[in-house]
């Protein structure tokens, strides 16, 4: 058997010599060997950057995303082949789709994220517009443009999909072509990931590169328009960030290694609780799933002194019902570790952990097992210890990277927010309360050491993803000994991928530069741009219309007619009396109202529907007497990918007779593409 290729430069790359084996995880045989001699890491580097990088960068983001939508429902219709490669690594079927599922599902929110928080350009423009200069002629903003480097990825065994997916989607769209290095044990099945990306044909080339085996010098190489972004151990992490080359060229380097995570027990959780019985079967679960092979998974409990004698029997119980041995054997729950040697690391580290504690559940080194060799496979039982002192350090610092938690007693809140910090950073922690007050107690205690933390209870169990399930809008990674890094997390995972510049010069150079309207730029009046297809709308396309008195009578009317009787309206003496007002003034949707009376244009055109006002602010009382002009002005273009619209902005500016603002705000706007 041949070593996997790897796809670098172009093309697959098939490795000279027999390569290093990989076993499936249950059966012992060997699935393929991984090999990445041969490889030059310089060339697929340089690949990235003059052949992936150009490529991306003249797509908009609207337009990544759309192949990532396109790339979502190809990998979907795979699923299958992709399970069936899974279950080799000792994963069942839930911890396949928990994979599997789970990395298609961050391209897919990343997809929509797109259209959803991202121009339609190939520039972020971020924040606001400052005002440098007291007549408005300098101004700055800051600006997002994609590294023109390679994202370098190095990823754990315990995800061969998620892993390589949560880090692509968030690069792609920023533009930013990747390098994938997955971990050995488990590469066979990243490859046929990286396979069907590339047959599907979908992706710019030199966009994803895949180097299965040895990294060899990939380090080397990087620069400081590259990234890497690593998961695994916190050691290894370290290793890496010193890299000579990483250090010298100020390479961006994101780490989310594996963690001491906790879950809390509430006080208020007793025996007959929803909260009692959610808190055990989480245990379990995180204990179980991908035979506790997750960086996010619980490896201390902590519960109250008084009910740790209740917890240890409900854990217990539970575990016996846990059914080891083959992935594809019906009812088998929790499948074999991803190696021999992660086997016997975890073994180790569960006699460093014995000082500190007594076993409760299981059995290190032997497990019954469903259609499988004991031996031959990676097979370990779920276990259980209790560790009555918490003070011992050894639950604190060493982690068994398997089916291994700690059951641990605390007595107040002040305690736990101590023994949580001795874990030095982690991932992911969570609070099973139903006691609000003591979530927050919790939560603002320990949250310096975290970088997620559930709060699980009756109201929202139904719809919970979890304790060990990151969600891509939020933060996955933590502090410390997690690595002090992040992925996913939105939009913030993509602007991790790009420079952030700030650009200051006059309102006219910043639009341009941005693609939108910058208040203190030229406007141009020469025709409604409401009359206007966004083929010939432009920024800064821009009508006046007004003035339009305002009168009691309208005041009244408004009141009346909507219901709306507010005393600052309506009452003439209580107004008098309002220090911010000194008489009656008109309602702040009056003045919106007028002011939309005022700009449109009422005949049939491109502008289809108004669909929104944001950023709406009152900025000075309109009174009966008062004379209203709108200013309009198109700031913002966005057309759609998939449809015969775009979304136009537009700065709306409300004064009165003495060009006071009166009211600013955004108003939103679906038109045409021609007509």
């Amino acid at each position: 058997m041949g070593a996997l290729p790897s796809y670098v430069s172009g093309g697959w790359h098939t490795p000279s010599g027999d390569g290093t084996p990989a076993y499936d995880a249950a059966t012992g045989e060997e699935v393929a060997r991984i090999s990445s001699t041969g490889i030059d890491m310089a060339a697929a580097l340089d690949h990235g950057r003059t052949v992936g990088g150009p490529a991306l960068r003249k797509l908009t983001f609207h337009q990544r995303g759309a192949l990532l939508k396109a790339l979502v429902s190809h990998l979907r219709e795979h699923r299958d082949e992709l399970y069936a490669l899974s279950a080799r690594t000792g994963a069942t079927k839930a911890d396949s789709k928990f994979d599997i599922d789970g990395g298609i599902g961050v391209a897919a929110a990343y997809a929509s994220l797109a259209k959803r928080e991202l121009p339609n350009d190939t520039v972020y423009p971020e924040g606001r517009v400052e005002t440098l200069g007291k007549g408005g002629t300098f101004v700055g903003r800051n600006v997002l443009t994609p590294l023109h480097g390679v994202a370098v990825q190095i990823n754990a065994f315990n995800f061969p999909v998620w892993g390589p997916l949560e880090k692509f989607a968030p690069a792609f769209l920023a533009g930013v072509p990747s390098l994938i290095k997955p971990a050995s044990q488990t590469a066979y099945l990243t490859h046929r990931l990286v396979e069907l990306i590339v047959e599907s044909g979908l992706l710019p080339e030199g966009s994803l590169q895949l180097v299965c085996g040895s990294a060899g010098d990939l380090l080397d190489h990087v620069t400081g328009q590259d990234l890497v972004s690593f998961t695994g151990s916190a050691a290894t992490a370290q290793r890496l960030r010193a890299h000579p080359a990483v250090v010298r060229n100020s390479v961006r380097f994101n780490a989310e290694a594996d963690s001491l995570n906790l879950s809390v027990l509430g006080p208020d959780a007793v025996p007959g609780t929803t909260e009692f019985d959610l808190y055990v079967k989480q245990v379990v679960t995180e204990m179980t799933v991908k035979a506790g092979q997750k960086c996010t998974a619980i490896r201390r409990a902590f519960v109250p002194a008084e009910l740790i004698d209740d917890v240890e029997r409900a854990l217990c119980e539970k575990l016996a019902k846990v059914t080891v041995g083959n992935p594809a054997a019906e009812g088998v729950r929790m499948g074999a570790l991803a190696s021999l040697e992660q086997r016997e690391e975890v073994r180790r580290s569960l006699k460093a952990l014995s000082g500190a504690g007594r076993i409760v559940f299981g059995d290190p080194d032997r497990v019954d097992v469903v259609d499988a060799d004991h031996e031959r496979g990676a097979f370990v039982s779920p276990v259980l210890l209790r560790a009555d002192d918490p003070d011992r350090a050894e639950p604190h610092e060493v982690e068994a990277f398997g089916p291994v938690a700690t059951l641990m007693p605390y007595t107040s809140v002040e305690q736990l927010v101590d023994l949580a910090a001795r874990g030095q950073g982690s991932l992911a922690g969570s609070v099973v309360t139903g006691d609000p007050d003591f979530a927050r107690e919790v939560v603002l205690g320990v949250a310096p050491w975290h970088g997620r933390l559930l709060v699980l209870d009756a109201e929202d169990a139904g719809e919970s993803t979890g304790h060990g399930s990151p969600l891509p809008a939020f933060v996955h990674g933590g502090p410390g000994r997690a690595g002090g890094g992040q992925e996913m997390a939105g939009i913030h995972g993509v602007l991790h991928h790009m420079q952030r510049t700030s650009v200051q010069g006059s309102p006219t150079v910043l639009g341009r530069v941005t693609g939108q309207w910058v208040p203190g730029a030229e406007r141009s009046a020469d025709e409604h741009p409401f009359r206007k297809s966004l083929a010939r709308l432009r920024p800064g396309d821009s009508v006046t219309a007004g003035p339009r008195r305002v009168t009691a009578e309208d005041v009244a009317h408004f009141a009346e007619f909507t219901g709306d009787t507010f005393y600052a309206h309506t009452d003439e003496a209580a107004a008098a009396a309002n220090p911010l007002f000194g008489g009656i003034v008109a309602h702040g949707y009056l003045v919106v109202s007028l002011a939309a009376g005022l700009f449109v244009s009422p005949e049939p055109g491109p502008v289809l529907a108004n669909y929104g006002l944001e950023n709406l602010r009152f900025l000075t009382p309109v009174k009966p007497g008062d004379e209203l002009t709108v200013t309009l002005t198109a700031k913002q273009i966005t057309p759609r990918e998939d449809a015969e619209h775009g979304e136009v902005r537009w700065d709306t500016e409300v004064t009165n007779q003495r060009d006071e603002p009166v009211a600013k705000y955004d108003v939103l706007t679906l038109v045409a593409k021609d007509g």
